[in-house]
């Protein structure tokens, strides 16, 4: 096993990195493990110039929700290639392109059954990421890190007009729209639409004085 794929397989479940290492090996890709980010927990990019494909995925992932992340991205990386770059980001094709990617992780021995079964349904439904299916999401966080889980505090869990600190900046909550919360950054009064799952500092329980 090379040192590139030996740094890999401690941040995948035992048993999976045997699956994705041919698809890693398919095309030139700068895969990167990136700090925590809580905005995404990975991306993809097109290759420009001298670049080839690049993907990045958050180190502080849990085996299960960075092999899913990885595979979303990568899925990105063959929808483009195959479909052009004129295509959505997360259209028709590159959902056919997750579903044909992930399908073969559905065998019993990679995921818990919790997961397996929230990743399948993901796959079926044609969500965009885990990021965006808030079932597969909370599935996933049950398998953090002791340590992670401690203290949490997700944007759900705060009452209306609580004030709270996501990347660095504050956030009144506001109401709830479709799948997301319409939230005020104080500084710049712009509106932000937040993910209810998203975690946060809180700075004030209520914006009452």
């Amino acid at each position: 096993m090379s040192d590139y794929f030996a740094a890999l397989d401690k941040y995948l479940p035992p048993g999976s990195l045997e699956m994705v290492r041919p698809l890693l090996e398919r095309y030139p890709i700068q895969l990167k493990i990136s700090r925590p980010r809580k905005t995404k927990f990975g991306d993809y990019r097109m290759p420009t110039g001298k670049n080839p494909h690049r993907i990045s995925v958050n180190g502080d992932l849990n085996p299960y929700a960075f092999l899913i992340t990885l595979l979303h991205e990568y899925a990105h990386l063959v929808a483009f290639d195959k479909f052009g770059r004129s295509i959505k980001a997360h259209g028709e094709e590159w959902q056919f392109c997750f579903k044909e990617i992930g399908s073969p992780f559905l065998n019993g021995k990679i995921f818990p059954s919790p997961v397996e079964s929230a990743f399948k349904a993901s796959l079926a439904r044609g969500h965009a990421s885990s990021a965006t299916d808030h079932q597969l999401l909370r599935v996933l966080k049950e398998y953090d890190p002791e340590e992670s889980t401690q203290a949490r505090t997700f944007v759900e869990d705060l009452k209306p007009g609580a004030l709270f600190e996501l990347n660095g900046k504050v956030f009144r909550k506001g109401p709830k729209s479709r799948k997301r919360y319409k939230c005020e950054e104080i500084r710049s009064k712009r509106q932000f639409m937040v993910h209810p799952l998203a975690e946060v500092g809180i700075w004030k329980e209520t914006d009452e004085h």
